[in-house]
């Protein structure tokens, strides 16, 4: 049951991005996050406390009730001898899953980049 009361709640996109980071962790097939803009061959797992550096989020507008539509790009490592494909789909699902429902923000789009394969 929610209540209503008057005011804003702003969350920043940092927390967003922490959001879908953890997300992602806990994702099956998800090695790790991997920094954007690096190259194939120069990717490198990110530590937990940098994970939003996996992730890029960018703001498109906002609906009439007053939540924020966003565009999410994630950038991961995935287990080798994974389905990739799969991996993407389920990873896509959790992170919009948990946007949606914890931050009340409408995801627009979720695209997941799979920067390196890795064995665990």
């Amino acid at each position: 049951m929610s209540v209503h009361t008057n005011g804003s709640v702003y969350i920043s996109h940092d927390v967003l991005a922490d959001i879908a980071g953890f997300a992602a962790m806990e994702s099956y097939g998800v090695v790790g996050m991997a920094s954007r803009g690096l190259a194939a061959h120069a990717a490198q797992l990110l530590p937990g406390q940098w994970l939003r550096k996996g992730v890029h989020i960018t703001p498109i507008s906002a609906t009439d009730d007053g939540h924020e539509v966003i565009e999410i790009d994630l950038y991961v490592v995935i287990e080798y001898g994974t389905n990739l494909a799969e991996v993407s789909r389920n990873l896509s699902d959790a992170v919009v899953y948990s946007l949606e429902h914890l931050a009340q923000v409408e995801v627009a789009r979720c695209d997941v980049h799979v920067v390196d394969v890795k064995v665990r």
